[in-house]
């Protein structure tokens, strides 16, 4: 375990997991699978007590990425649409795209605000955002500002659950990991409550409209 520990202590101080911060931040943004909430999150509990990575270059890297990230995906749904590839024609993709076309309409600052705490969310609501031509200006400044909140707060959570391990680098990455997860899964949950249920077609006829005409055969 002190070998661990070790190890994780000296790859924390080294240049390139900043780095590593930025890459998984940009592509989490189009591409859910990538964990970069867990990412963010465990550095900074190493960082509660070792000092290293910095907190704060742990926000700024963290916040750039996921930036990046969105308005890569907001400018894919507005050249592709939401159904070019194989993942976002899944019932579940398509719901989420489903939701976010009428949310849009509703509420489209609080919702781009909100998404980028759930993972399949923000990048449905990028997607769609693009694939309904919503005002990439107003865009920019929502995901700026998401993405600034998005980065304090992941690194705060780690931080906060990271001081109780001063001797255990690894356990207070794995606790404030599970806490993130957790939390968001009762963001989500939250958010799936308020939202009801799952908009009628009639309502998202814009949405499926923008990605019909970029539809390409599953390979």
């Amino acid at each position: 375990m002190q070998a661990i520990n070790d190890f994780i202590l000296a790859a924390a101080g080294q240049p390139w997991v900043l780095l590593l911060v930025f890459a998984c931040c940009v592509i989490d943004g189009f591409f859910p699978p990538i964990p970069s909430e867990s990412v963010v999150v465990g550095l900074a509990a190493v960082s509660a007590t070792a000092g290293v990575p910095n907190a704060w270059l742990l926000i700024l890297l963290g916040a750039l990425g996921a930036f990046t990230g969105d308005n890569i995906a907001y400018l894919i749904g507005r050249q592709i649409g939401v159904r070019r590839w194989r993942w976002m024609r899944s019932q579940r993709m398509q719901g989420a795209f489903r939701w976010a076309g009428r949310e849009l309409r509703r509420r489209a600052a609080s919702l781009i605000m909100v998404a980028r705490f759930i993972p399949i969310g923000r990048v449905a609501v990028n997607l769609t955002a693009g694939a309904t031509q919503f005002s990439h200006g107003m865009f920019v400044a929502l995901t700026a500002m998401s993405a600034a909140l998005w980065a304090s707060y992941s690194v705060a959570i780690g931080l906060f659950f990271g001081q109780w391990f001063e001797h255990n680098h690894l356990l207070g990455a794995i606790i404030a990991i599970v806490a993130a997860v957790i939390l968001g899964i009762i963001v989500d949950r939250v958010i799936s409550t308020v939202r009801g249920s799952t908009p009628s077609p009639e309502e998202v006829e814009a949405v499926e409209d923008a990605g019909e005409t970029e539809e390409e055969p599953a390979t």
